[in-house]
């Protein structure tokens, strides 16, 4: 009985062992995919993209491409997903600080943009420019993060009298602030970054200042 556990115990140990090769080997080739996608899309856009030289980029054949994702459709959703996922988490840091402590958490935003700086280059890029069925996914996702913000600025007590619309308009300048100054940012030069960075704290300080001194409407 001891000799079969045992035996069985090896066989068990090869078999995970196998599998996590298997995985790591897997997700190692998602990576690359996604890597040489991005690598390729920022020299003449995803829309011009082919499925060979995609498979290609990653070493693979064609027909292993359809292991890992569905279509180009498919893969280019997962890239917009994760794009937006750490825009997300970036602004997170910008949102509710409409004080001293702003510069800081902008600054914060572009040293996330300059570690990702592909895939936030991509999502700018394909925000506009993509095919309709990209362009269609980033649009919903950031109005799926204008409204968070609508969320958080609406449980600020200095906020408790401004409407839905004022909120929303707060909310969406705050974005496309950021967002515009991430697209001047991934298209600059290292010695173009401080000024783009600096202009969008100003911009930022702006528009909190503005948001302390609005008087809502129906306080009017």
């Amino acid at each position: 009985m001891t000799k079969a556990a045992m035996v069985n115990g090896c066989m068990l140990t090869d078999v995970t062992e196998q599998a996590g090769t298997r995985n790591e080997r897997k997700a190692h080739t998602r990576a690359a995919l996604l890597d040489g996608t991005l690598a390729l899309a920022s020299e003449r856009g995803f829309a011009a993209l082919s499925l060979r030289e995609i498979a290609r980029s990653a070493g693979i054949v064609p027909t292993a491409f359809y292991r890992h994702f569905a279509s180009l459709d498919d893969l280019g959703a997962t890239i917009v997903d994760e794009g937006v996922t750490a825009l997300r988490l970036a602004l997170r840091e910008v949102r509710r600080k409409p004080d001293a402590h702003l510069a800081d958490t902008v600054r914060f935003v572009f040293e996330q943009v300059r570690v990702k700086r592909a895939l936030f280059g991509f999502l700018i890029r394909e925000r506009h420019g993509g095919p309709a069925p990209l362009r269609q996914a980033i649009a919903m996702e950031m109005q799926l993060i204008v409204r968070e913000i609508v969320a958080d600025l609406s449980r600020l007590r200095a906020l408790d009298s401004w409407s839905t619309t004022e909120l929303e308009i707060a909310a969406d300048l705050l974005v496309t602030t950021v967002t515009d100054g991430i697209a001047a940012f991934v298209a600059s030069t290292s010695r173009e970054e401080s000024a783009i960075v600096e202009r969008t704290v100003m911009q930022m300080r702006l528009i909190a200042l503005g948001i302390a001194g609005w008087v809502p409407k129906n306080a009017d």
